[in-house]
Order: structure tokens, then C-alpha cells, then sequence
């Protein structure tokens, strides 16, 4: 049955790619250089890739554009999901949301717990959700958790997500 969905899942998925960060720059940014090259790899497009502040209002704004055009299927967001002051993310984008699916957290939680960081990953607030029939994931920012969340769940399985949110808008 997986394998099914899998071989049955869009192609060539068109990825917005934001890191969200004060300090990095596109020559420190390795979260995102990460994530750009995990797709490139699986044969998905970025037509997007920006850096931007923790800012609410830029975060969503970003968001908000990526999610409104043509060209984006999905949008992959990296930093500020952490418990501190500056950290936004989440917050800026759960508003867009038609849908959310609460398991890409959960499963990136339990991942995250049993290979990576251990109890740290209560810290995370890793989130996925439906907008504009475009989706949304937001992961942590460090190079481990855009790892974990790439290979271990959005890789596998974003093909098969983008044609389901897309199945039945052309009725």
C-alpha cells in the first residue's frame, strides 16, 4: 500500500525554502543549503529560497506570498520553532492554516527523541499544516533536524501530500 501512494505521488514538487534566522547569511546558511540539495537530489524544483529575521509579520508575509502563487506546491521553513522569546515561526504561520497535521510534529518529536537529541526534543514545535492547498512544514533550523525531518519524513512522503491536497480541486 505504500508503495502504491508513493508510486502514485506527484513529481517534481516546487518548493519555497525559507530560513528563518538573524544571523545567518546564504554563506552560513547550511540548514538551508541542506534542504535545497536533499530536493535537488529527489529531483523537486526551488524556485524560492530566502533568509529572514525572526520577524511575525515577515515571517507571514513570506509565507503568505510563497502560498499565493503558481509556482510554489509546498513551502519548507527552518528555525524559530524553539521556547524562546525571538522564536516566531510557529506563531506567524498556524494562522495560515486551513488544515494542520498535527502528526508531522509528533512523528518528528518521536524521531527526534529516539535518534537524535533525546528529552530535548519536547523543545521543538515542529509544525505542518495546509494553506492556500499548498503545504507548509516548519522544522528546527540546526543541520541534525533539517536532516531527520527531510530524509526520514518530508522526502518520503511530500509527493504523495501534494496530490492529496490537490486531488479534488479541479471538480
Amino acid at each position: 500500500m505504500i508503495s502504491e501512494h508513493r508510486n502514485n505521488a506527484s513529481r517534481n514538487i516546487q518548493c519555497a525554502v525559507v530560513t528563518i534566522s538573524d544571523t545567518r547569511t546564504r554563506q552560513t546558511d547550511k540548514s538551508g543549503q541542506k534542504i535545497i540539495k536533499l530536493l535537488t537530489e529527489a529531483d523537486h524544483l526551488v524556485p524560492l529560497y530566502k533568509i529572514i529575521p525572526d520577524d511575525r509579520e515577515l515571517i507571514r508575509m513570506t509565507v503568505e506570498k510563497a502560498i499565493y502563487s503558481d509556482k510554489i506546491d509546498a513551502v519548507i521553513l527552518n528555525g524559530g520553532t524553539g521556547i524562546s522569546y525571538r522564536d516566531v515561526t510557529i506563531e506567524s504561520i498556524e494562522p495560515l492554516f486551513d488544515k494542520q497535521i498535527p502528526g508531522f510534529g509528533e512523528l518528528f518529536r518521536h524521531l527526534s527523541y529516539q535518534y537524535d537529541i533525546g528529552t530535548a526534543s519536547i523543545l521543538s514545535r515542529a509544525a505542518c499544516g495546509v494553506a492556500n492547498n499548498c503545504l507548509v512544514f516548519s522544522i528546527p533550523g540546526s543541520t541534525g533536524a533539517v536532516t531527520l525531518a527531510m530524509e526520514r519524513l518530508i522526502l518520503p512522503e511530500i509527493g504523495h501530500m501534494v496530490k492529496e491536497v490537490n486531488k479534488d480541486i479541479h471538480k
